[in-house]
């Protein structure tokens, strides 16, 4: 499978948001992707929605059962373009990639779980309330705040049991946050904020229902089908409603891949890939290793040898250097294990005995720089409905 670099600062999902606020007229912001002087230049209100785990390379699958998708995948219905995720392709890594329009390397959140440093804990970032302090943990003020401070609003609609987490805090800011469950909520609390003030507008949707749905049946499952026909459902409603100076943009934060069996390799059924690892963090596609002093290129040689073709693995510095993270915090390095172990092809990196059993059982995944993971689409189209 084609590995694919991130591109920061050219077209990945960290620049999406800097260049919606440019067209939205907020001072400051990077364009990119041109998005002011092109697909949303003079456009007033702007809805942004996020399909979680609907890579560019699902789009083909998607469309059989979405028409609307298809439409604005095919291009008919405005600008069909691509950008590339943050790395590893991740949730909370991409969802405040988006929401403070850094890369990794700069918000911290490198990766789904992650060691906090000097201590012996691994934070999972779904899990996360206010310990560590998110505006610590996450030190970059994020684009939602700066928009409000420059005069235009922003809401944010997505399921009621995300307010006040520690991720929603470090992705989103102050933001206001309209609760909303189900296609037909998330519709409503779309175009109900956008109308709600005479000036420019954002708006922000978040849908995890696809993301859930391949991890537990697979991409292209009946399950996973039923999912995208919801948001094609989703997508209507929301062309249908938009106010004449209005447009709708849709990406994602990741796509997902199936492993087949012959292909997860158990970490605690070979005893050599726990020598000299003190802790380890990430998840299946992308691991971090924590060592024991003075162990670590002895895990790096062992790792290597016996992992073989099935990653790169590779030191901090390697991988830093590599520019997978964008620029690294100096507060931030030490949450990236001695040793990173990012899969290629489709294998994954189990641990059955030490991590939930929900995780092996899993049947996509994703974390990884392969172009199903990294590749995520950007779709915009502009309202042809009445003023609002």
């Amino acid at each position: 499978m084609q590995v694919v670099a991130p591109r920061y600062g050219e077209a990945s999902l960290a620049d999406l948001l800097p260049a919606t606020l440019a067209a939205l007229g907020v001072a400051g912001m990077p364009d990119p992707l041109g998005l002011a002087v092109g697909p949303l230049a003079g456009v007033r209100r702007v809805a942004v929605l996020l399909i979680d785990g609907l890579g560019h390379e699902q789009l083909p699958a998607a469309g059989l059962v979405a028409p609307t998708l298809a439409d604005l995948a095919a291009g008919r219905l405005g600008v069909a373009a691509e950008l590339t995720a943050g790395f590893p392709s991740t949730t909370p890594t991409s969802l405040v990639t988006f929401g403070t329009g850094a890369p990794p390397g700069a918000h911290g959140i490198v990766g789904f779980t992650l060691r906090v440093p000097g201590t012996d804990r691994i934070l999972n970032h779904l899990d996360w309330t206010d310990d560590p302090d998110p505006a610590s943990w996450q030190p970059v003020s994020t684009l939602f705040d700066r928009s409000a401070a420059a005069g235009v609003p922003v809401t944010v609609v997505s399921r009621p049991e995300y307010v006040g987490t520690g991720l929603t805090t470090a992705a989103w800011g102050s933001a206001q946050y309209r609760p909303g469950t189900g296609v037909d909520e998330l519709a409503s609390g779309m175009l109900d904020a956008l109308v709600r003030y005479s000036g420019r507008t954002l708006v922000y949707g978040y849908h995890p229902e696809v993301d859930k749905a391949g991890h537990l049946f697979g991409v292209d499952s009946a399950q996973w089908r039923a999912e995208v026909a919801e948001v094609d459902r989703l997508l209507t409603r929301l062309l249908d409603g938009l106010p004449a100076d209005a447009a709708l943009v849709v990406t994602a934060d990741h796509g997902q891949l199936d492993i087949p069996a012959d292909k997860r390799i158990d970490l605690d059924a070979d005893p050599r890939l726990g020598q000299g690892v003190v802790l380890r963090a990430g998840e299946p596609r992308v691991r971090y290793l924590h060592t024991v002093p003075g162990a670590r290129d002895d895990v790096l040689a062992t790792w290597r040898a016996v992992l073989g073709d099935a990653a790169w693995v590779a030191t901090r510095e390697e991988a830093v250097a590599a520019g997978w993270f964008g620029p690294v915090a100096p507060d931030h390095l030490a949450r990236i294990g001695d040793v990173v172990a990012a899969c290629h092809d489709r294998y994954a990196l189990l641990a059955r005995r030490t991590e939930p059993e929900r995780v092996s059982t899993m049947v996509a995944f994703h974390g990884s720089y392969t172009s199903a993971e990294m590749r995520i689409p950007l779709l915009i189209a502009r309202s042809v409905g009445p003023s609002g």
